[in-house]
């Protein structure tokens, strides 16, 4: 994604919504950490969240500040929404903090109310604590997910994207299907997959597709192998495909010849679960109910010591290693659907002594009436002859 992507209304009415939950939560600036806040925020799509990268935004109107290091000036000044753009490094290393402490002197923050992102994955912990040494009392919360909350409803543009990328998704399980032939190894098919999903326009989805079969199908996020399919195998896949990082994912079961009764019971468990996970979702309803549903399915068939995650969660525009929001469905929750948001669909059943698994995930956008199901591949057991 770029600040092309979208009209600059839309990030003009992103920011605004942002500095609004900032003013309601005390605080004056916003230190933003997580590459999807800034993406959001800038239409950035630089690399930068490998090193140090700081977004400050006041909650009254100002200019948008990003701190970065050299190596992304071009694309930021090409690519991002950005008002102020500091740097640090380039041909030879600076100590990023020392960078930040200048632009702190400047924005006089030790002087205000400052909330930061705490994200998992992009704050080094080092840095963390330099951060909060610098900031000193005038850094008051870590208000992690207040970003992250508010674009949890997508708008119209947002949502034409991830139905793009779900058709991308749909097209590469149609080449997984037509791939799965015995003797084949894990990779080949893989490489199948990932040729769809470029050739039809995808960008490259925030985490690696997960492929197992035979008796690596217990593994719930298995990556493929060298191990060549056989006949008797059992397995399953899940990937992701972008438009603009706004990220569609899709998993399905699948069997090398005619499936065992316990292959098949495990499939139509989880098929089972799904539906009833489908069925609760709705504007309104909070996230846990769907989970319940989906649970009550899998314990009554003997089986809750398989469910090993969630049963969804929310789909953002991805960077590694992740594309999920803050929101699950799962014990606990303490977030409501609302119309406009998507979440995956994926109540699991892993058994490792049988060395065996089943899972389904399909994407749904949340409405007034209840989920619509974005993908259109059959969610039928994949079964080759």
């Amino acid at each position: 994604m770029s600040k092309h992507d979208f009209p600059v209304e839309e990030f003009h009415s992103r920011r605004s919504r942002v500095r609004e939950a900032v003013g309601k939560a005390g605080l004056d600036w916003l230190l933003v950490f997580h590459p999807v806040s800034i993406h959001w925020l800038t239409g950035s799509d630089a690399k930068s969240y490998q090193e140090f990268q700081c977004l400050l935004i006041s909650a009254r109107p100002g200019p948008v500040c990003v701190l970065t290091r050299e190596g992304e000036r071009n694309e930021f000044q090409d690519d991002a929404l950005v008002d102020q753009l500091w740097t640090f490094g380039g041909p030879e290393p600076e100590d990023p903090i020392t960078a930040f402490e200048r632009l702190a002197g400047v924005l006089d923050l030790r002087c205000a109310r400052i909330g930061m992102e705490v994200p998992a994955y992009y704050l080094h912990p080092h840095h963390y604590v330099r951060v909060k040494q610098i900031l000193g009392d005038a850094l008051v919360s870590e208000p992690s997910d207040l970003v992250h909350d508010l674009k949890l409803v997508k708008s119209p543009a947002e949502l034409a994207y991830i139905r793009q990328a779900g058709r991308m998704a749909d097209t590469a399980m149609v080449r997984f299907a037509t791939s799965l032939i015995a003797g084949r190894s894990e990779l080949e098919v893989a490489s199948e997959v990932y040729h769809a999903l470029l050739t039809n326009g995808s960008g490259l989805a925030a985490s690696p597709i997960n492929l197992v079969s035979g008796e690596r199908s217990g593994f719930s996020h298995g990556a493929p192998t060298e191990r060549r399919l056989r006949r008797g195998d059992f397995g399953s896949v899940e990937f992701g495909a972008t438009c603009k990082r706004y990220t569609a994912t899709i998993g399905r079961q699948f069997s090398i010849g005619s499936p065992t009764p316990r292959m098949r019971e495990l499939y139509d468990v989880v098929r089972r679960a799904a539906d009833a996970c489908i069925a609760e979702i709705c504007d309104g309803v909070p996230a846990v109910v769907p989970h319940e549903a989906a649970k009550r399915v899998i314990a009554q068939a003997g089986l809750n010591h398989g469910r090993v995650h969630t049963s969804g969660y929310g789909l953002a525009p991805g960077f590694p290693p992740t594309w999920g929001e803050p929101i699950h469905m799962i014990g606990g929750s303490t977030y409501t659907l609302q119309a406009g948001m998507v979440v995956t669909v994926e109540p699991p059943v892993f058994i490792g002594e049988e060395r065996l698994g089943a899972r389904l995930i399909d994407n749904v956008l949340v409405t007034k009436a209840g989920a619509e199901r974005l993908s259109t591949f059959s969610r039928d057991l994949i079964v080759i002859a």
